[in-house]
Order: structure tokens, then C-alpha cells, then sequence
């Protein structure tokens, strides 16, 4: 069905699909980051500094202040010497190899990558002959490898996959690419051939092994991965989780994934099997994974994922609790957590086709995800609430150091999810600046990508294709730029705007159909063709629907991608005494000199504050600032607070009698 539409004065076709992209034949796939240069205002002196600051940080961590390399050359030594640490600190260093193999892609350094070297070649040492790699059990003793699936064996292992694929991609070199089969080949030859069954009690292998499996071209490492998979909710669960605590949800054990509707357990668990299970679903074209994933995304999305795209309420189990159960104060949303929906909703896009996905990811990678790590790359957060009293700050370093690599590694990988391509499409999936050259069946087509998002809304995309051709050029269309912040009903603008955006093709309306959330360009293309999207940017509240309790009579502020909050610093003793009313007028401005340079937004607004003896009170208009969200606790420990009050819930009043 074909009609007119009128989009910002600009003529388009509207056309209605229903088809999935991977039912239409349709095979999506992620242009690896190797092969995208990113030239972003925004994202490239973020990568710079991870570059610079943080890998130094994890290396220094990693070698000196931790033994956690200093457990592979006990290995290597073998004198008999025991493991320092917990039993899962082999994981840190190979996500500190992952950053490091993306960091040598955007920065090649010499010095760098013969650190990287050095260390994969005491990880090698540490490989035995049948190819078990831990340095916990073979320090401790092999009799009990494989013995309790809680311990993190195979959660190692993925990880040492995903780093070796990474350095291969970036370098070429095998050594820890070759490390890594042999570990897969182990762990094939005593579980999956045996008929032995084994459950995960961290996921993560699961993903790996789809990333192996797409490396080294081994059909047995995709199998695997289903394998472990499909392992899950039969019972066979054994170890501190299920022994102890009597509690599989925890690690989603307690029914086949394929039977899962509704998220629960720990929150980075759920995200990497998860993530695992749309890979797996994606390469053998399986429904039954697809329409589980959907169901319980829907889940998440729907009722359980805070505005920032955070996920994981509860401190408790790191994890979820019940639905709308979203507290601010309180909120756990582990940095991990956040660095999940982006792997997670990257694969659930490149399984269905469908924008919104995306439109999760960037919510998560730009507000949740990104909060994690400090603008000078040297502090971090392990959980990160919507709401602080001034009692929570950033950390140097972690015991259970798993955020700052994982922050590092995802931000250096920026790449892997700016565009996806199949045989004869191009997908623009974030707005980054960046360059990239991408082989369709009918010829190379360089993509080049200007623009000052998430500051500003416009962005230039010039197609230079090796020779003339047509094909079609998806350009993601973001919810919040149409009148949806979220996918859902849980969270929904408070106010309507005029705004609309614009879409032209060399200086001319495009003509273009709307598919799952892109705007579809299909035209024959030539040599220096630009592509120019306009996205308005107006401040926006946000109210959520009356089951999270938390954000009644409140809303948050969003422009473009991004959250805002309230912080001390700007405001005083500001951040609570004030409302936010209907009409509130919002300007945003870019000021150079407030956290090294964001938008900042302000208005004039009511505070309410006590006279001189604080024995009443009066109202006044006052200047407010609200920063980006991510942004916050960069000028030390201060009160903060995303969802804002519209009205005065109540007064205290200081009297002789005490406070009324």
C-alpha cells in the first residue's frame, strides 16, 4: 500500500511493510569496526582518552596493583604457586586485550601492541595440552575443573574468545586466535561430544563462539553455542546457584530459553545470553529464538528499563525484580548491564531488520552505557542511580573489576555499530562521523558521515560508489524524533512540537519509504551523492506511566539521544526545592566551559525556598541548568536528580516546636 505524505515540506512515499528483514531474505551484517574510521566531534576524543587514559589505567591495574597477570606466569612457571585473586579475574584481562585490539585499529601504537603481545604470549603459556585454559583451577587444582558451573570457566573462555577475534580483526595475528579454538575444541570434546550436560552460570561463551565461529569459518563453535544454549531450563543447573541459593532464575535456568517471555536474574547474565541466542537465531534462521527474544525485549523495554535505557533495579541479585520496579535513588543499573542492551539490541536489529532496536541501543550506549566512564577516562561507575543526595561518586578501581574494561572495550568498538550491510543495501544506523568502505555484490561503495550529533540534529551521509549503481540506503529514522522516546508505553512525552524532520538527496526533497524505522532511499547512486538528514532538537519532558511509582508527578528532560539531570554544581541548593510547570520554557546552548563542553539546558522556574529563620517559606523564579545525564559526578561527589517534580508534594517548616 502506497499513499502521499508531507514530512517538514518535503514530498515523500509512505510505504507499509510488515515483513522482518531476515524473512524478506534480507541478511544483515554489521560493518566490523576495523573497517570504519570514526572522525566524530563527539565520540572521537572519548576514544582518544580511553586510548590514552583508560587501557594505561586497566594496564596498570592488570600488571601492577592486581596479580591477575601475574597468575598466567605462575602457570607458565609452574613451581607450584597458588592463585591470587577471585576465581574469575582471568576475564579482566582479556577484555583489557579486546579494548587494547580496537584501541590498535583507531590509534596503532607499536609500544601498545607489543604489550599486547607479551601478554598473549603468557596466556599461551598458560594454555595446557588438551587446550584448558584457568588460571584459578590449574593453580588450585585440575581435579576440580569442571566441576562447578558457577565458577566461570567457560565465562573466561568467551571472553578470551571475543579478545582473540578482535586482535586478529585488527592485526591479523593468530596466536591467541589459535589459543581460542583450542580452548572451544576442549570444551566440545568434553561436553557437547560426550552428551555431558553443563549450564553456564555466567553466559557469555555463547556470543563468543558465534564470533569464533564467524572468524575461523568452524560450522562445530556456531553448534556449540546452540548447544549451551538449549542446555539451559532442564534442570541439569549444579553449583553455589542452584545448590545454594536454589534460585536458576538468577541465571535464567529456569525454563528453555526458547520458552522465556519475561526478563529475570542477573542483568549482565541475561543481556550476554541473550545476545548470544539473536546470533544464534540469526545464523540458522531459527524462529523459535526470535520470537523468544522478541517476547521478552518486550519485557524489558516495555516495563523494566529505566529512561537513561539502564537496566537492573535491584542490588540485590544485580539484576530485576518486578515489573515498573524502577527506583532512582536505589537504582542499581550496573555500567555492565548498560554495555549488554547495546550488544543485545545491536543483534536483535540485525535480526529482524527493525530500527527500534537501535533506537534502544542508542539510548543505552549514549545515557546508561556511557555514564560508566568519567570525561577523564580514569573513574568509573559500577552502578549508576538516577538520583543522589551527594553520598555516591566515581571509583579509581573495582574488586569485581568488570565495568572499566567493559566501558573501554565497548567505546573503542564504537565502530562495530555505526552501519550494517547486506549483499545490496547499506543501513546508517548511528549518527557518528566516520568513513567507511562498503562491498556490495555489484561494487565498493565508500560512505562518508558528517555531523555534530547529539548536539545538533543534522547529518550528511556522501555516497561515492565505484561506479554508478542502484541500490537502497536505509537511514534510521529515531523514535524520539517522533513523538515516542521509547519503544512502549512506559515512558512518553508530556508535550506535542510542530517540528518536523527533513530528508533530501544532493539538495532536493528525497523520495523515500518508511521501513521498521528507516527511511528508504532506493535510486541509482553516483559519485559524491549526498544523503542530508534534519533532526530538530527541542528540549522535551518526559512523564512515565503510573506503575512506576517513583516518577509520579515528575518529568525528566531529553533533547535528541539524550537525558538530562540536575546536578548541584549548577544549581546550589537548588537540585530539590524546585517544580518544573507546564510552561516551563527550555533553552539549550552549547557552553564551552562547563564539563568540557556539552549543551546545557535552562529555564526559569519556581524554588521554593525559607525566609530569613526558616521559619516560612516563599517562591521565587530561578535560574535552573540541567547537563547531560552521562555527564554528572565529574566535579566530585554532589546531588543529582533525573526525574524532576511538576508540583509541591509537601512543605517543611522550621518552628519553635520543631519541624512542621
Amino acid at each position: 500500500m502506497k499513499e502521499q505524505k508531507w514530512l517538514g515540506g518535503i514530498a515523500m512515499v509512505l510505504m507499509v511493510c510488515t515483513g522482518r528483514a531476515q524473512q524478506a531474505g534480507i541478511k544483515m551484517e554489521p560493518v566490523n569496526f576495523s573497517r570504519v574510521q570514526i572522525t566524530d566531534a563527539f565520540w572521537a576524543p572519548r576514544i582518544d582518552k580511553v586510548t590514552s587514559v583508560t587501557i594505561p589505567v586497566c594496564i596498570d591495574q592488570t600488571e601492577v596493583k592486581t596479580p591477575r597477570i601475574r597468575n598466567f606466569e605462575k602457570v607458565a612457571r609452574k613451581k607450584g604457586e597458588k592463585h591470587e585473586g577471585i576465581y574469575f579475574d582471568d576475564s579482566d584481562v582479556y577484555k583489557a586485550l579486546e579494548a587494547i585490539a580496537y584501541s590498535l585499529k583507531n590509534h596503532p601504537d607499536k609500544a601498545l601492541e607489543e604489550k599486547a603481545d607479551e601478554w598473549i604470549s603468557k596466556i599461551a603459556a598458560a594454555q595446557l595440552p588438551d587446550g584448558y585454559l584457568n588460571t584459578y583451577y590449574t593453580l588450585n587444582g585440575l581435579d576440580g575443573r569442571w566441576t562447578d558451573m558457577e565458577k566461570h570457566e567457560d565465562y573466561c573462555a568467551g571472553h578470551l574468545m571475543e579478545a582473540a577475534v578482535a586482535y586478529y580483526n585488527t592485526t591479523g595475528k593468530r596466536q591467541l586466535l589459535d589459543v581460542a579454538a583450542r580452548l572451544a575444541d576442549h570444551i566440545d570434546s568434553v561436553f557437547r561430544q560426550q552428551g555431558r550436560h553443563w549450564v553456564s552460570g555466567h553466559e557469555e561463551i555463547e556470543l563468543a563462539l558465534v564470533k569464533l565461529y564467524k572468524a575461523t569459518g568452524k560450522e562445530k563453535y556456531l553448534d556449540l553455542a546452540q548447544w549451551y544454549i538449549e542446555q539451559r531450563g532442564h534442570g541439569y543447573g549444579k553449583g553455589v546457584i542452584w545448590d545454594k541459593w536454589k534460585d536458576p532464575k538468577y541465571c535464567q535456568d529456569d525454563v528453555p530459553v526458547r520458552d522465556q517471555k519475561e526478563i529475570e536474574g542477573h542483568a549482565v547474565r541475561a543481556m550476554y545470553l541473550y545476545t548470544g541466542a539473536a546470533d544464534v537465531g540469526a545464523a540458522k534462521n531459527d524462529s523459535g529464538y526470535m520470537n523468544a527474544m522478541k517476547q521478552v525485549w518486550e519485557d524489558v523495554v516495555y516495563r523494566n528499563m529505566y529512561i537513561t535505557g539502564g537496566i537492573g533495579s535491584s542490588g540485590r541479585n544485580e539484576g530485576f525484580s518486578m515489573d515498573y520496579d524502577l527506583p532512582n535513588h536505589q537504582a542499581y543499573c550496573e555500567t555492565c548491564a548498560s554495555v549488554g542492551m547495546v550488544l543485545w539490541n545491536q543483534r536483535m536489529n540485525l535480526l529482524t531488520g527493525d530500527a527500534k532496536y537501535v533506537d534502544v541501543l542508542e539510548r543505552s550506549l549514549y545515557n546508561g552505557a556511557l555514564d560508566g566512564l568519567s570525561l577523564s577516562g580514569d573513574r568509573f561507575f559500577y552502578g549508576n542511580p538516577l538520583a543522589s543526595k551527594g553520598n555516591y561518586g566515581r571509583s579509581e578501581w573495582f574488586g569485581t573489576a568488570c565495568c572499566p574494561s567493559n566501558i573501554a572495550r565497548l567505546v573503542e568498538s564504537l565502530g562495530d555499530y555505526i552501519y550494517a550491510a547486506s549483499e545490496n543495501g547499506i543501513w546508517v544506523n548511528l549518527f557518528v562521523g566516520s568513513n567507511t568502505t562498503i562491498a556490495l555484490k555489484k561494487g565498493a561503495v565508500q560512505v562518508s558521515q558528517e555531523t555534530a550529533y547529539p548536539w545538533e540534529g543534522t547529518v550528511q551521509v556522501t555516497l561515492t560508489p565505484a561506479t554508478a549503481m542502484a541500490f537502497p540506503v536505509y537511514i534510521r529514522i529515531p523514535g524520539w524524533a517522533q513523538d515516542a522516546p521509547v519503544p512502549g508505553d512506559a515512558y512518553r512525552y508530556a508535550d506535542r512540537t510542530d517540528s518536523s524532520l527533513s530528508l533530501s538527496v544532493n539538495g532536493r526533497p528525497a523520495i523515500y519509504s518508511i521501513q521498521h524505522g528507516y527511511a528508504v532511499i532506493n535510486q541509482r547512486w553516483k559519485k559524491g551523492d549526498v544523503i542530508r538528514l534534519h533532526l530538530p532538537m527541542p528540549v522535551r519532558r518526559v512523564i512515565a506511566l503510573d506503575s512506576i511509582k517513583e516518577d509520579r508527578q515528575r518529568v525528566s528532560l531529553q533533547r535528541g539521544p539524550l537525558v538530562y539531570c540536575v546536578e548541584q554544581p549548577d544549581n546550589k541548593d537548588k537540585t530539590e526545592s524546585f517544580i518544573v510547570p507546564d510552561d516551563a520554557v527550555w533553552q539549550a546552548g552549547f557552553d564551552k566551559q562547563t564539563l568540557g563542553g556539552v549543551v546545557v539546558i535552562r529555564a526559569e522556574l519556581p524554588v521554593i525556598q525559607p525566609d530569613e529563620g526558616g521559619k516560612s517559606i516563599r517562591m521565587s523564579k530561578e535560574p535552573v541548568v540541567a547537563i547531560p545525564y552521562f555527564s554528572w559526578a565529574n566535579r566530585g561527589n554532589a546531588a543529582m536528580q533525573v526525574w524532576l517534580p511538576v508540583r509541591i508534594q509537601s512543605v517543611t517548616v522550621k518552628t519553635e516546636y520543631g519541624e512542621n
